[in-house]
């Protein structure tokens, strides 16, 4: 497996997305240029390892059968969870744990449990009931990670599915759950928003989880979400919120639950006047949860410090800093 994205360009033809094609090889290659990560060339390698699985019927959901050394009878699920069940590879553990740290998912790979920091399907399952149908849909999932939500939606039916990180870890990790996965309909680009090329009215539904309070504007933020929406589309935020009336931000100095980079967790009805003051419209929040340590916590697969650390032992009510402990909120507008 490589990172190519020649089907991804194929896809994008006779779409509002087309003129992406001239403009994206030359951004895609500067998110991915080795002076991005030092590990990216090992990354490359690992999934140059990967075993090859030849896949007869690549944009089917439903049962196939793939065959490569061994590799037979497999059954990909995207809907009610990512998992690719057939017989085991030997090394592949090994060859997957090459992406540490992993921090979206689970993942289910021939056999190959990846415990991911977040339990991102719970997360999945709180947003899913509220939205519009996804089937036939193009969407756009700002800040995707490694493509965990991408490949739910592509689950549900989504006609196209482009995810945009800027971390080449997580689209090395997305390629690598692509070279079992096999499916068309789902790709992540190795760009921030500000780098993704103007669309205007090109999607269905657009995305932005846990991606808010890391940026300097919000209300900037939420206007270049909402210019990739298409008349009477729905835009999701899932972000960290505070308790507080309207009006209300918390703007940590500092660091947030030892995060960099977050300039402003609003309230809920803060928010939801950000989201007005933006023209948007059918604002609802549909859900708040308090981030547990269950949801979100160390494994042998993201090894490093995570949420327990990151709550005053003696107080998990709060941040090690004296913040309010990470609350979320799901919020939709069109």
């Amino acid at each position: 497996m490589k990172i190519d994205y020649t089907e991804f360009y194929e896809q994008l033809k006779n779409t509002p997305l087309e003129p992406w094609i001239e403009l994206l090889p030359k951004r895609i290659a500067h998110g991915l240029r080795y002076e991005r990560h030092g590990l990216l060339p090992q990354w490359e390698e690992a999934l140059a390892k990967l075993p090859k699985i030849v896949e007869a019927t690549p944009s089917s959901l439903s049962p196939r059968t793939q065959r490569d050394e061994g590799v037979a009878s497999t059954l990909v699920d995207l809907k009610n969870e990512v998992r690719v069940d057939g017989q085991p590879i030997d090394g592949l553990e090994e060859l997957l744990k090459a992406f540490h740290p992993w921090r979206k998912g689970p993942y289910h790979i021939h056999g190959v449990d990846i415990d991911t920091e977040w339990r991102s399907d719970w997360k999945w399952d709180r947003v899913l009931p509220h939205l519009q149908p996804l089937k036939g849909r193009t969407i756009l999932d700002v800040g995707c990670g490694n493509g965990y939500h991408c490949w739910r939606m592509a689950g549900e039916g989504a006609r196209l599915v482009v995810g945009v990180d800027p971390s080449p870890m997580f689209v090395c990790q997305f390629f690598a759950m692509k070279n079992f996965i096999r499916n068309p309909r789902a790709w992540v680009l190795p760009l921030g928003i500000e780098d993704v090329p103007a669309a205007p009215g090109a999607f269905d539904t657009v995305f932005s989880m846990g991606v808010l309070y890391h940026r300097k504007d919000p209300l900037e933020h939420i206007e270049q979400l909402k210019s990739f929406l298409q008349p009477g589309g729905e835009l999701v935020i899932e972000t960290l919120v505070v308790d507080g009336p309207v009006g209300h931000a918390l703007t940590p100095e500092g660091r947030y639950a030892k995060m960099r980079n977050v300039w402003s967790i609003p309230s809920v009805p803060t928010l939801e006047r950000w989201l007005r003051d933006c023209g948007l419209d059918n604002i609802r929040t549909v859900d708040v949860t308090a981030t547990s340590i269950e949801e979100q916590h160390s494994t042998e697969w993201m090894t490093f410090e995570s949420l327990p650390d990151f709550l005053d032992p003696d107080d998990p009510s709060r941040t090690v800093e004296g913040h309010p402990a990470p609350k979320r909120a799901v919020m939709l507008a069109q």
